[in-house]
This record gives C-alpha cells, structure tokens and sequence, in this order.
C-alpha cells in the first residue's frame, strides 16, 4: 500500500478540518461512527486546538488504528506514551498529544461520539 492510499475519497464520509487536522467521519449505526484523522507534521493539541477548545487537555477518547507516524501523548499527571504506526491506540480523556518527526499521522478511529469513554471503559489506570 502506498500512503497516497490512505488518503483517498471514503464513500459517505463527511469532512472538516478543524486546527489544522483534517477529520473524515462515516457514520454505521446509531452512534458508532469511523474516523480518519490526519494530524500533520508539527501539530500539538496544546498549541493548535487548545485556544479552539478552551480546556486545559484533550476531553476526548481515541480508540483505533494508527496506519501512518508517529504519536506522543502526555497526560496531566506526567504519565508519557508513544505510538509508532503500525499500533493500536487506546488514550484516555485528559492528555495533551503531538506528532513525533515530519511525517503526518493517520489515525483510524472508532467511537460513540459522546458514550465512547463509557462504552469502551476507557479511563486513565
């Protein structure tokens, strides 16, 4: 697979963009929906979503598949994690993230819009 391929059209898939990321969603059923998420090089939620959200961290679960580069996520107590695609992702509410090298990261990711962290028992140990 070329990474040109992780970027082509995804039939009915509604996109925004929204500080700098680039979001595709399909919705399935009820509220499941699928996303892929194109973090480019040098974005950090903390300089270019925070001023848009107004939190102090990342309030949203990601749970899924991160096909391309490389993620560093940091939550509020200092814990550190990193993914380097291929690898599943499951990170917790309460984090800060950016991407790690040049390259983008490509997320693919599953969630309940707002019943994810409930659904999917995702709480930070």
């Amino acid at each position: 697979m070329q990474p040109t391929d992780l970027l082509g059209p995804l039939k009915d898939a509604t996109r925004r963009e929204i500080g700098g990321v680039q979001v595709d969603v399909v919705r399935t059923t009820g509220t499941s929906r699928v996303k892929r998420v194109v973090y480019p090089a040098g974005f950090r939620w903390s300089k270019d979503m925070k001023p848009m959200v107004g939190t102090e961290l990342c309030q949203h679960a990601h749970v899924g598949f991160l096909a391309q580069g490389r993620l560093a996520i940091q939550y509020a107590d200092g814990g550190l994690e990193e993914y380097v695609a291929p690898q599943v992702v499951a990170i917790a509410p309460g984090h800060d993230g950016w991407v790690v090298g040049d390259e983008a990261a490509i997320l693919i990711e599953f969630d309940f819009e707002g019943e994810t962290v409930e659904r999917l028992s995702l709480k930070r140990p």
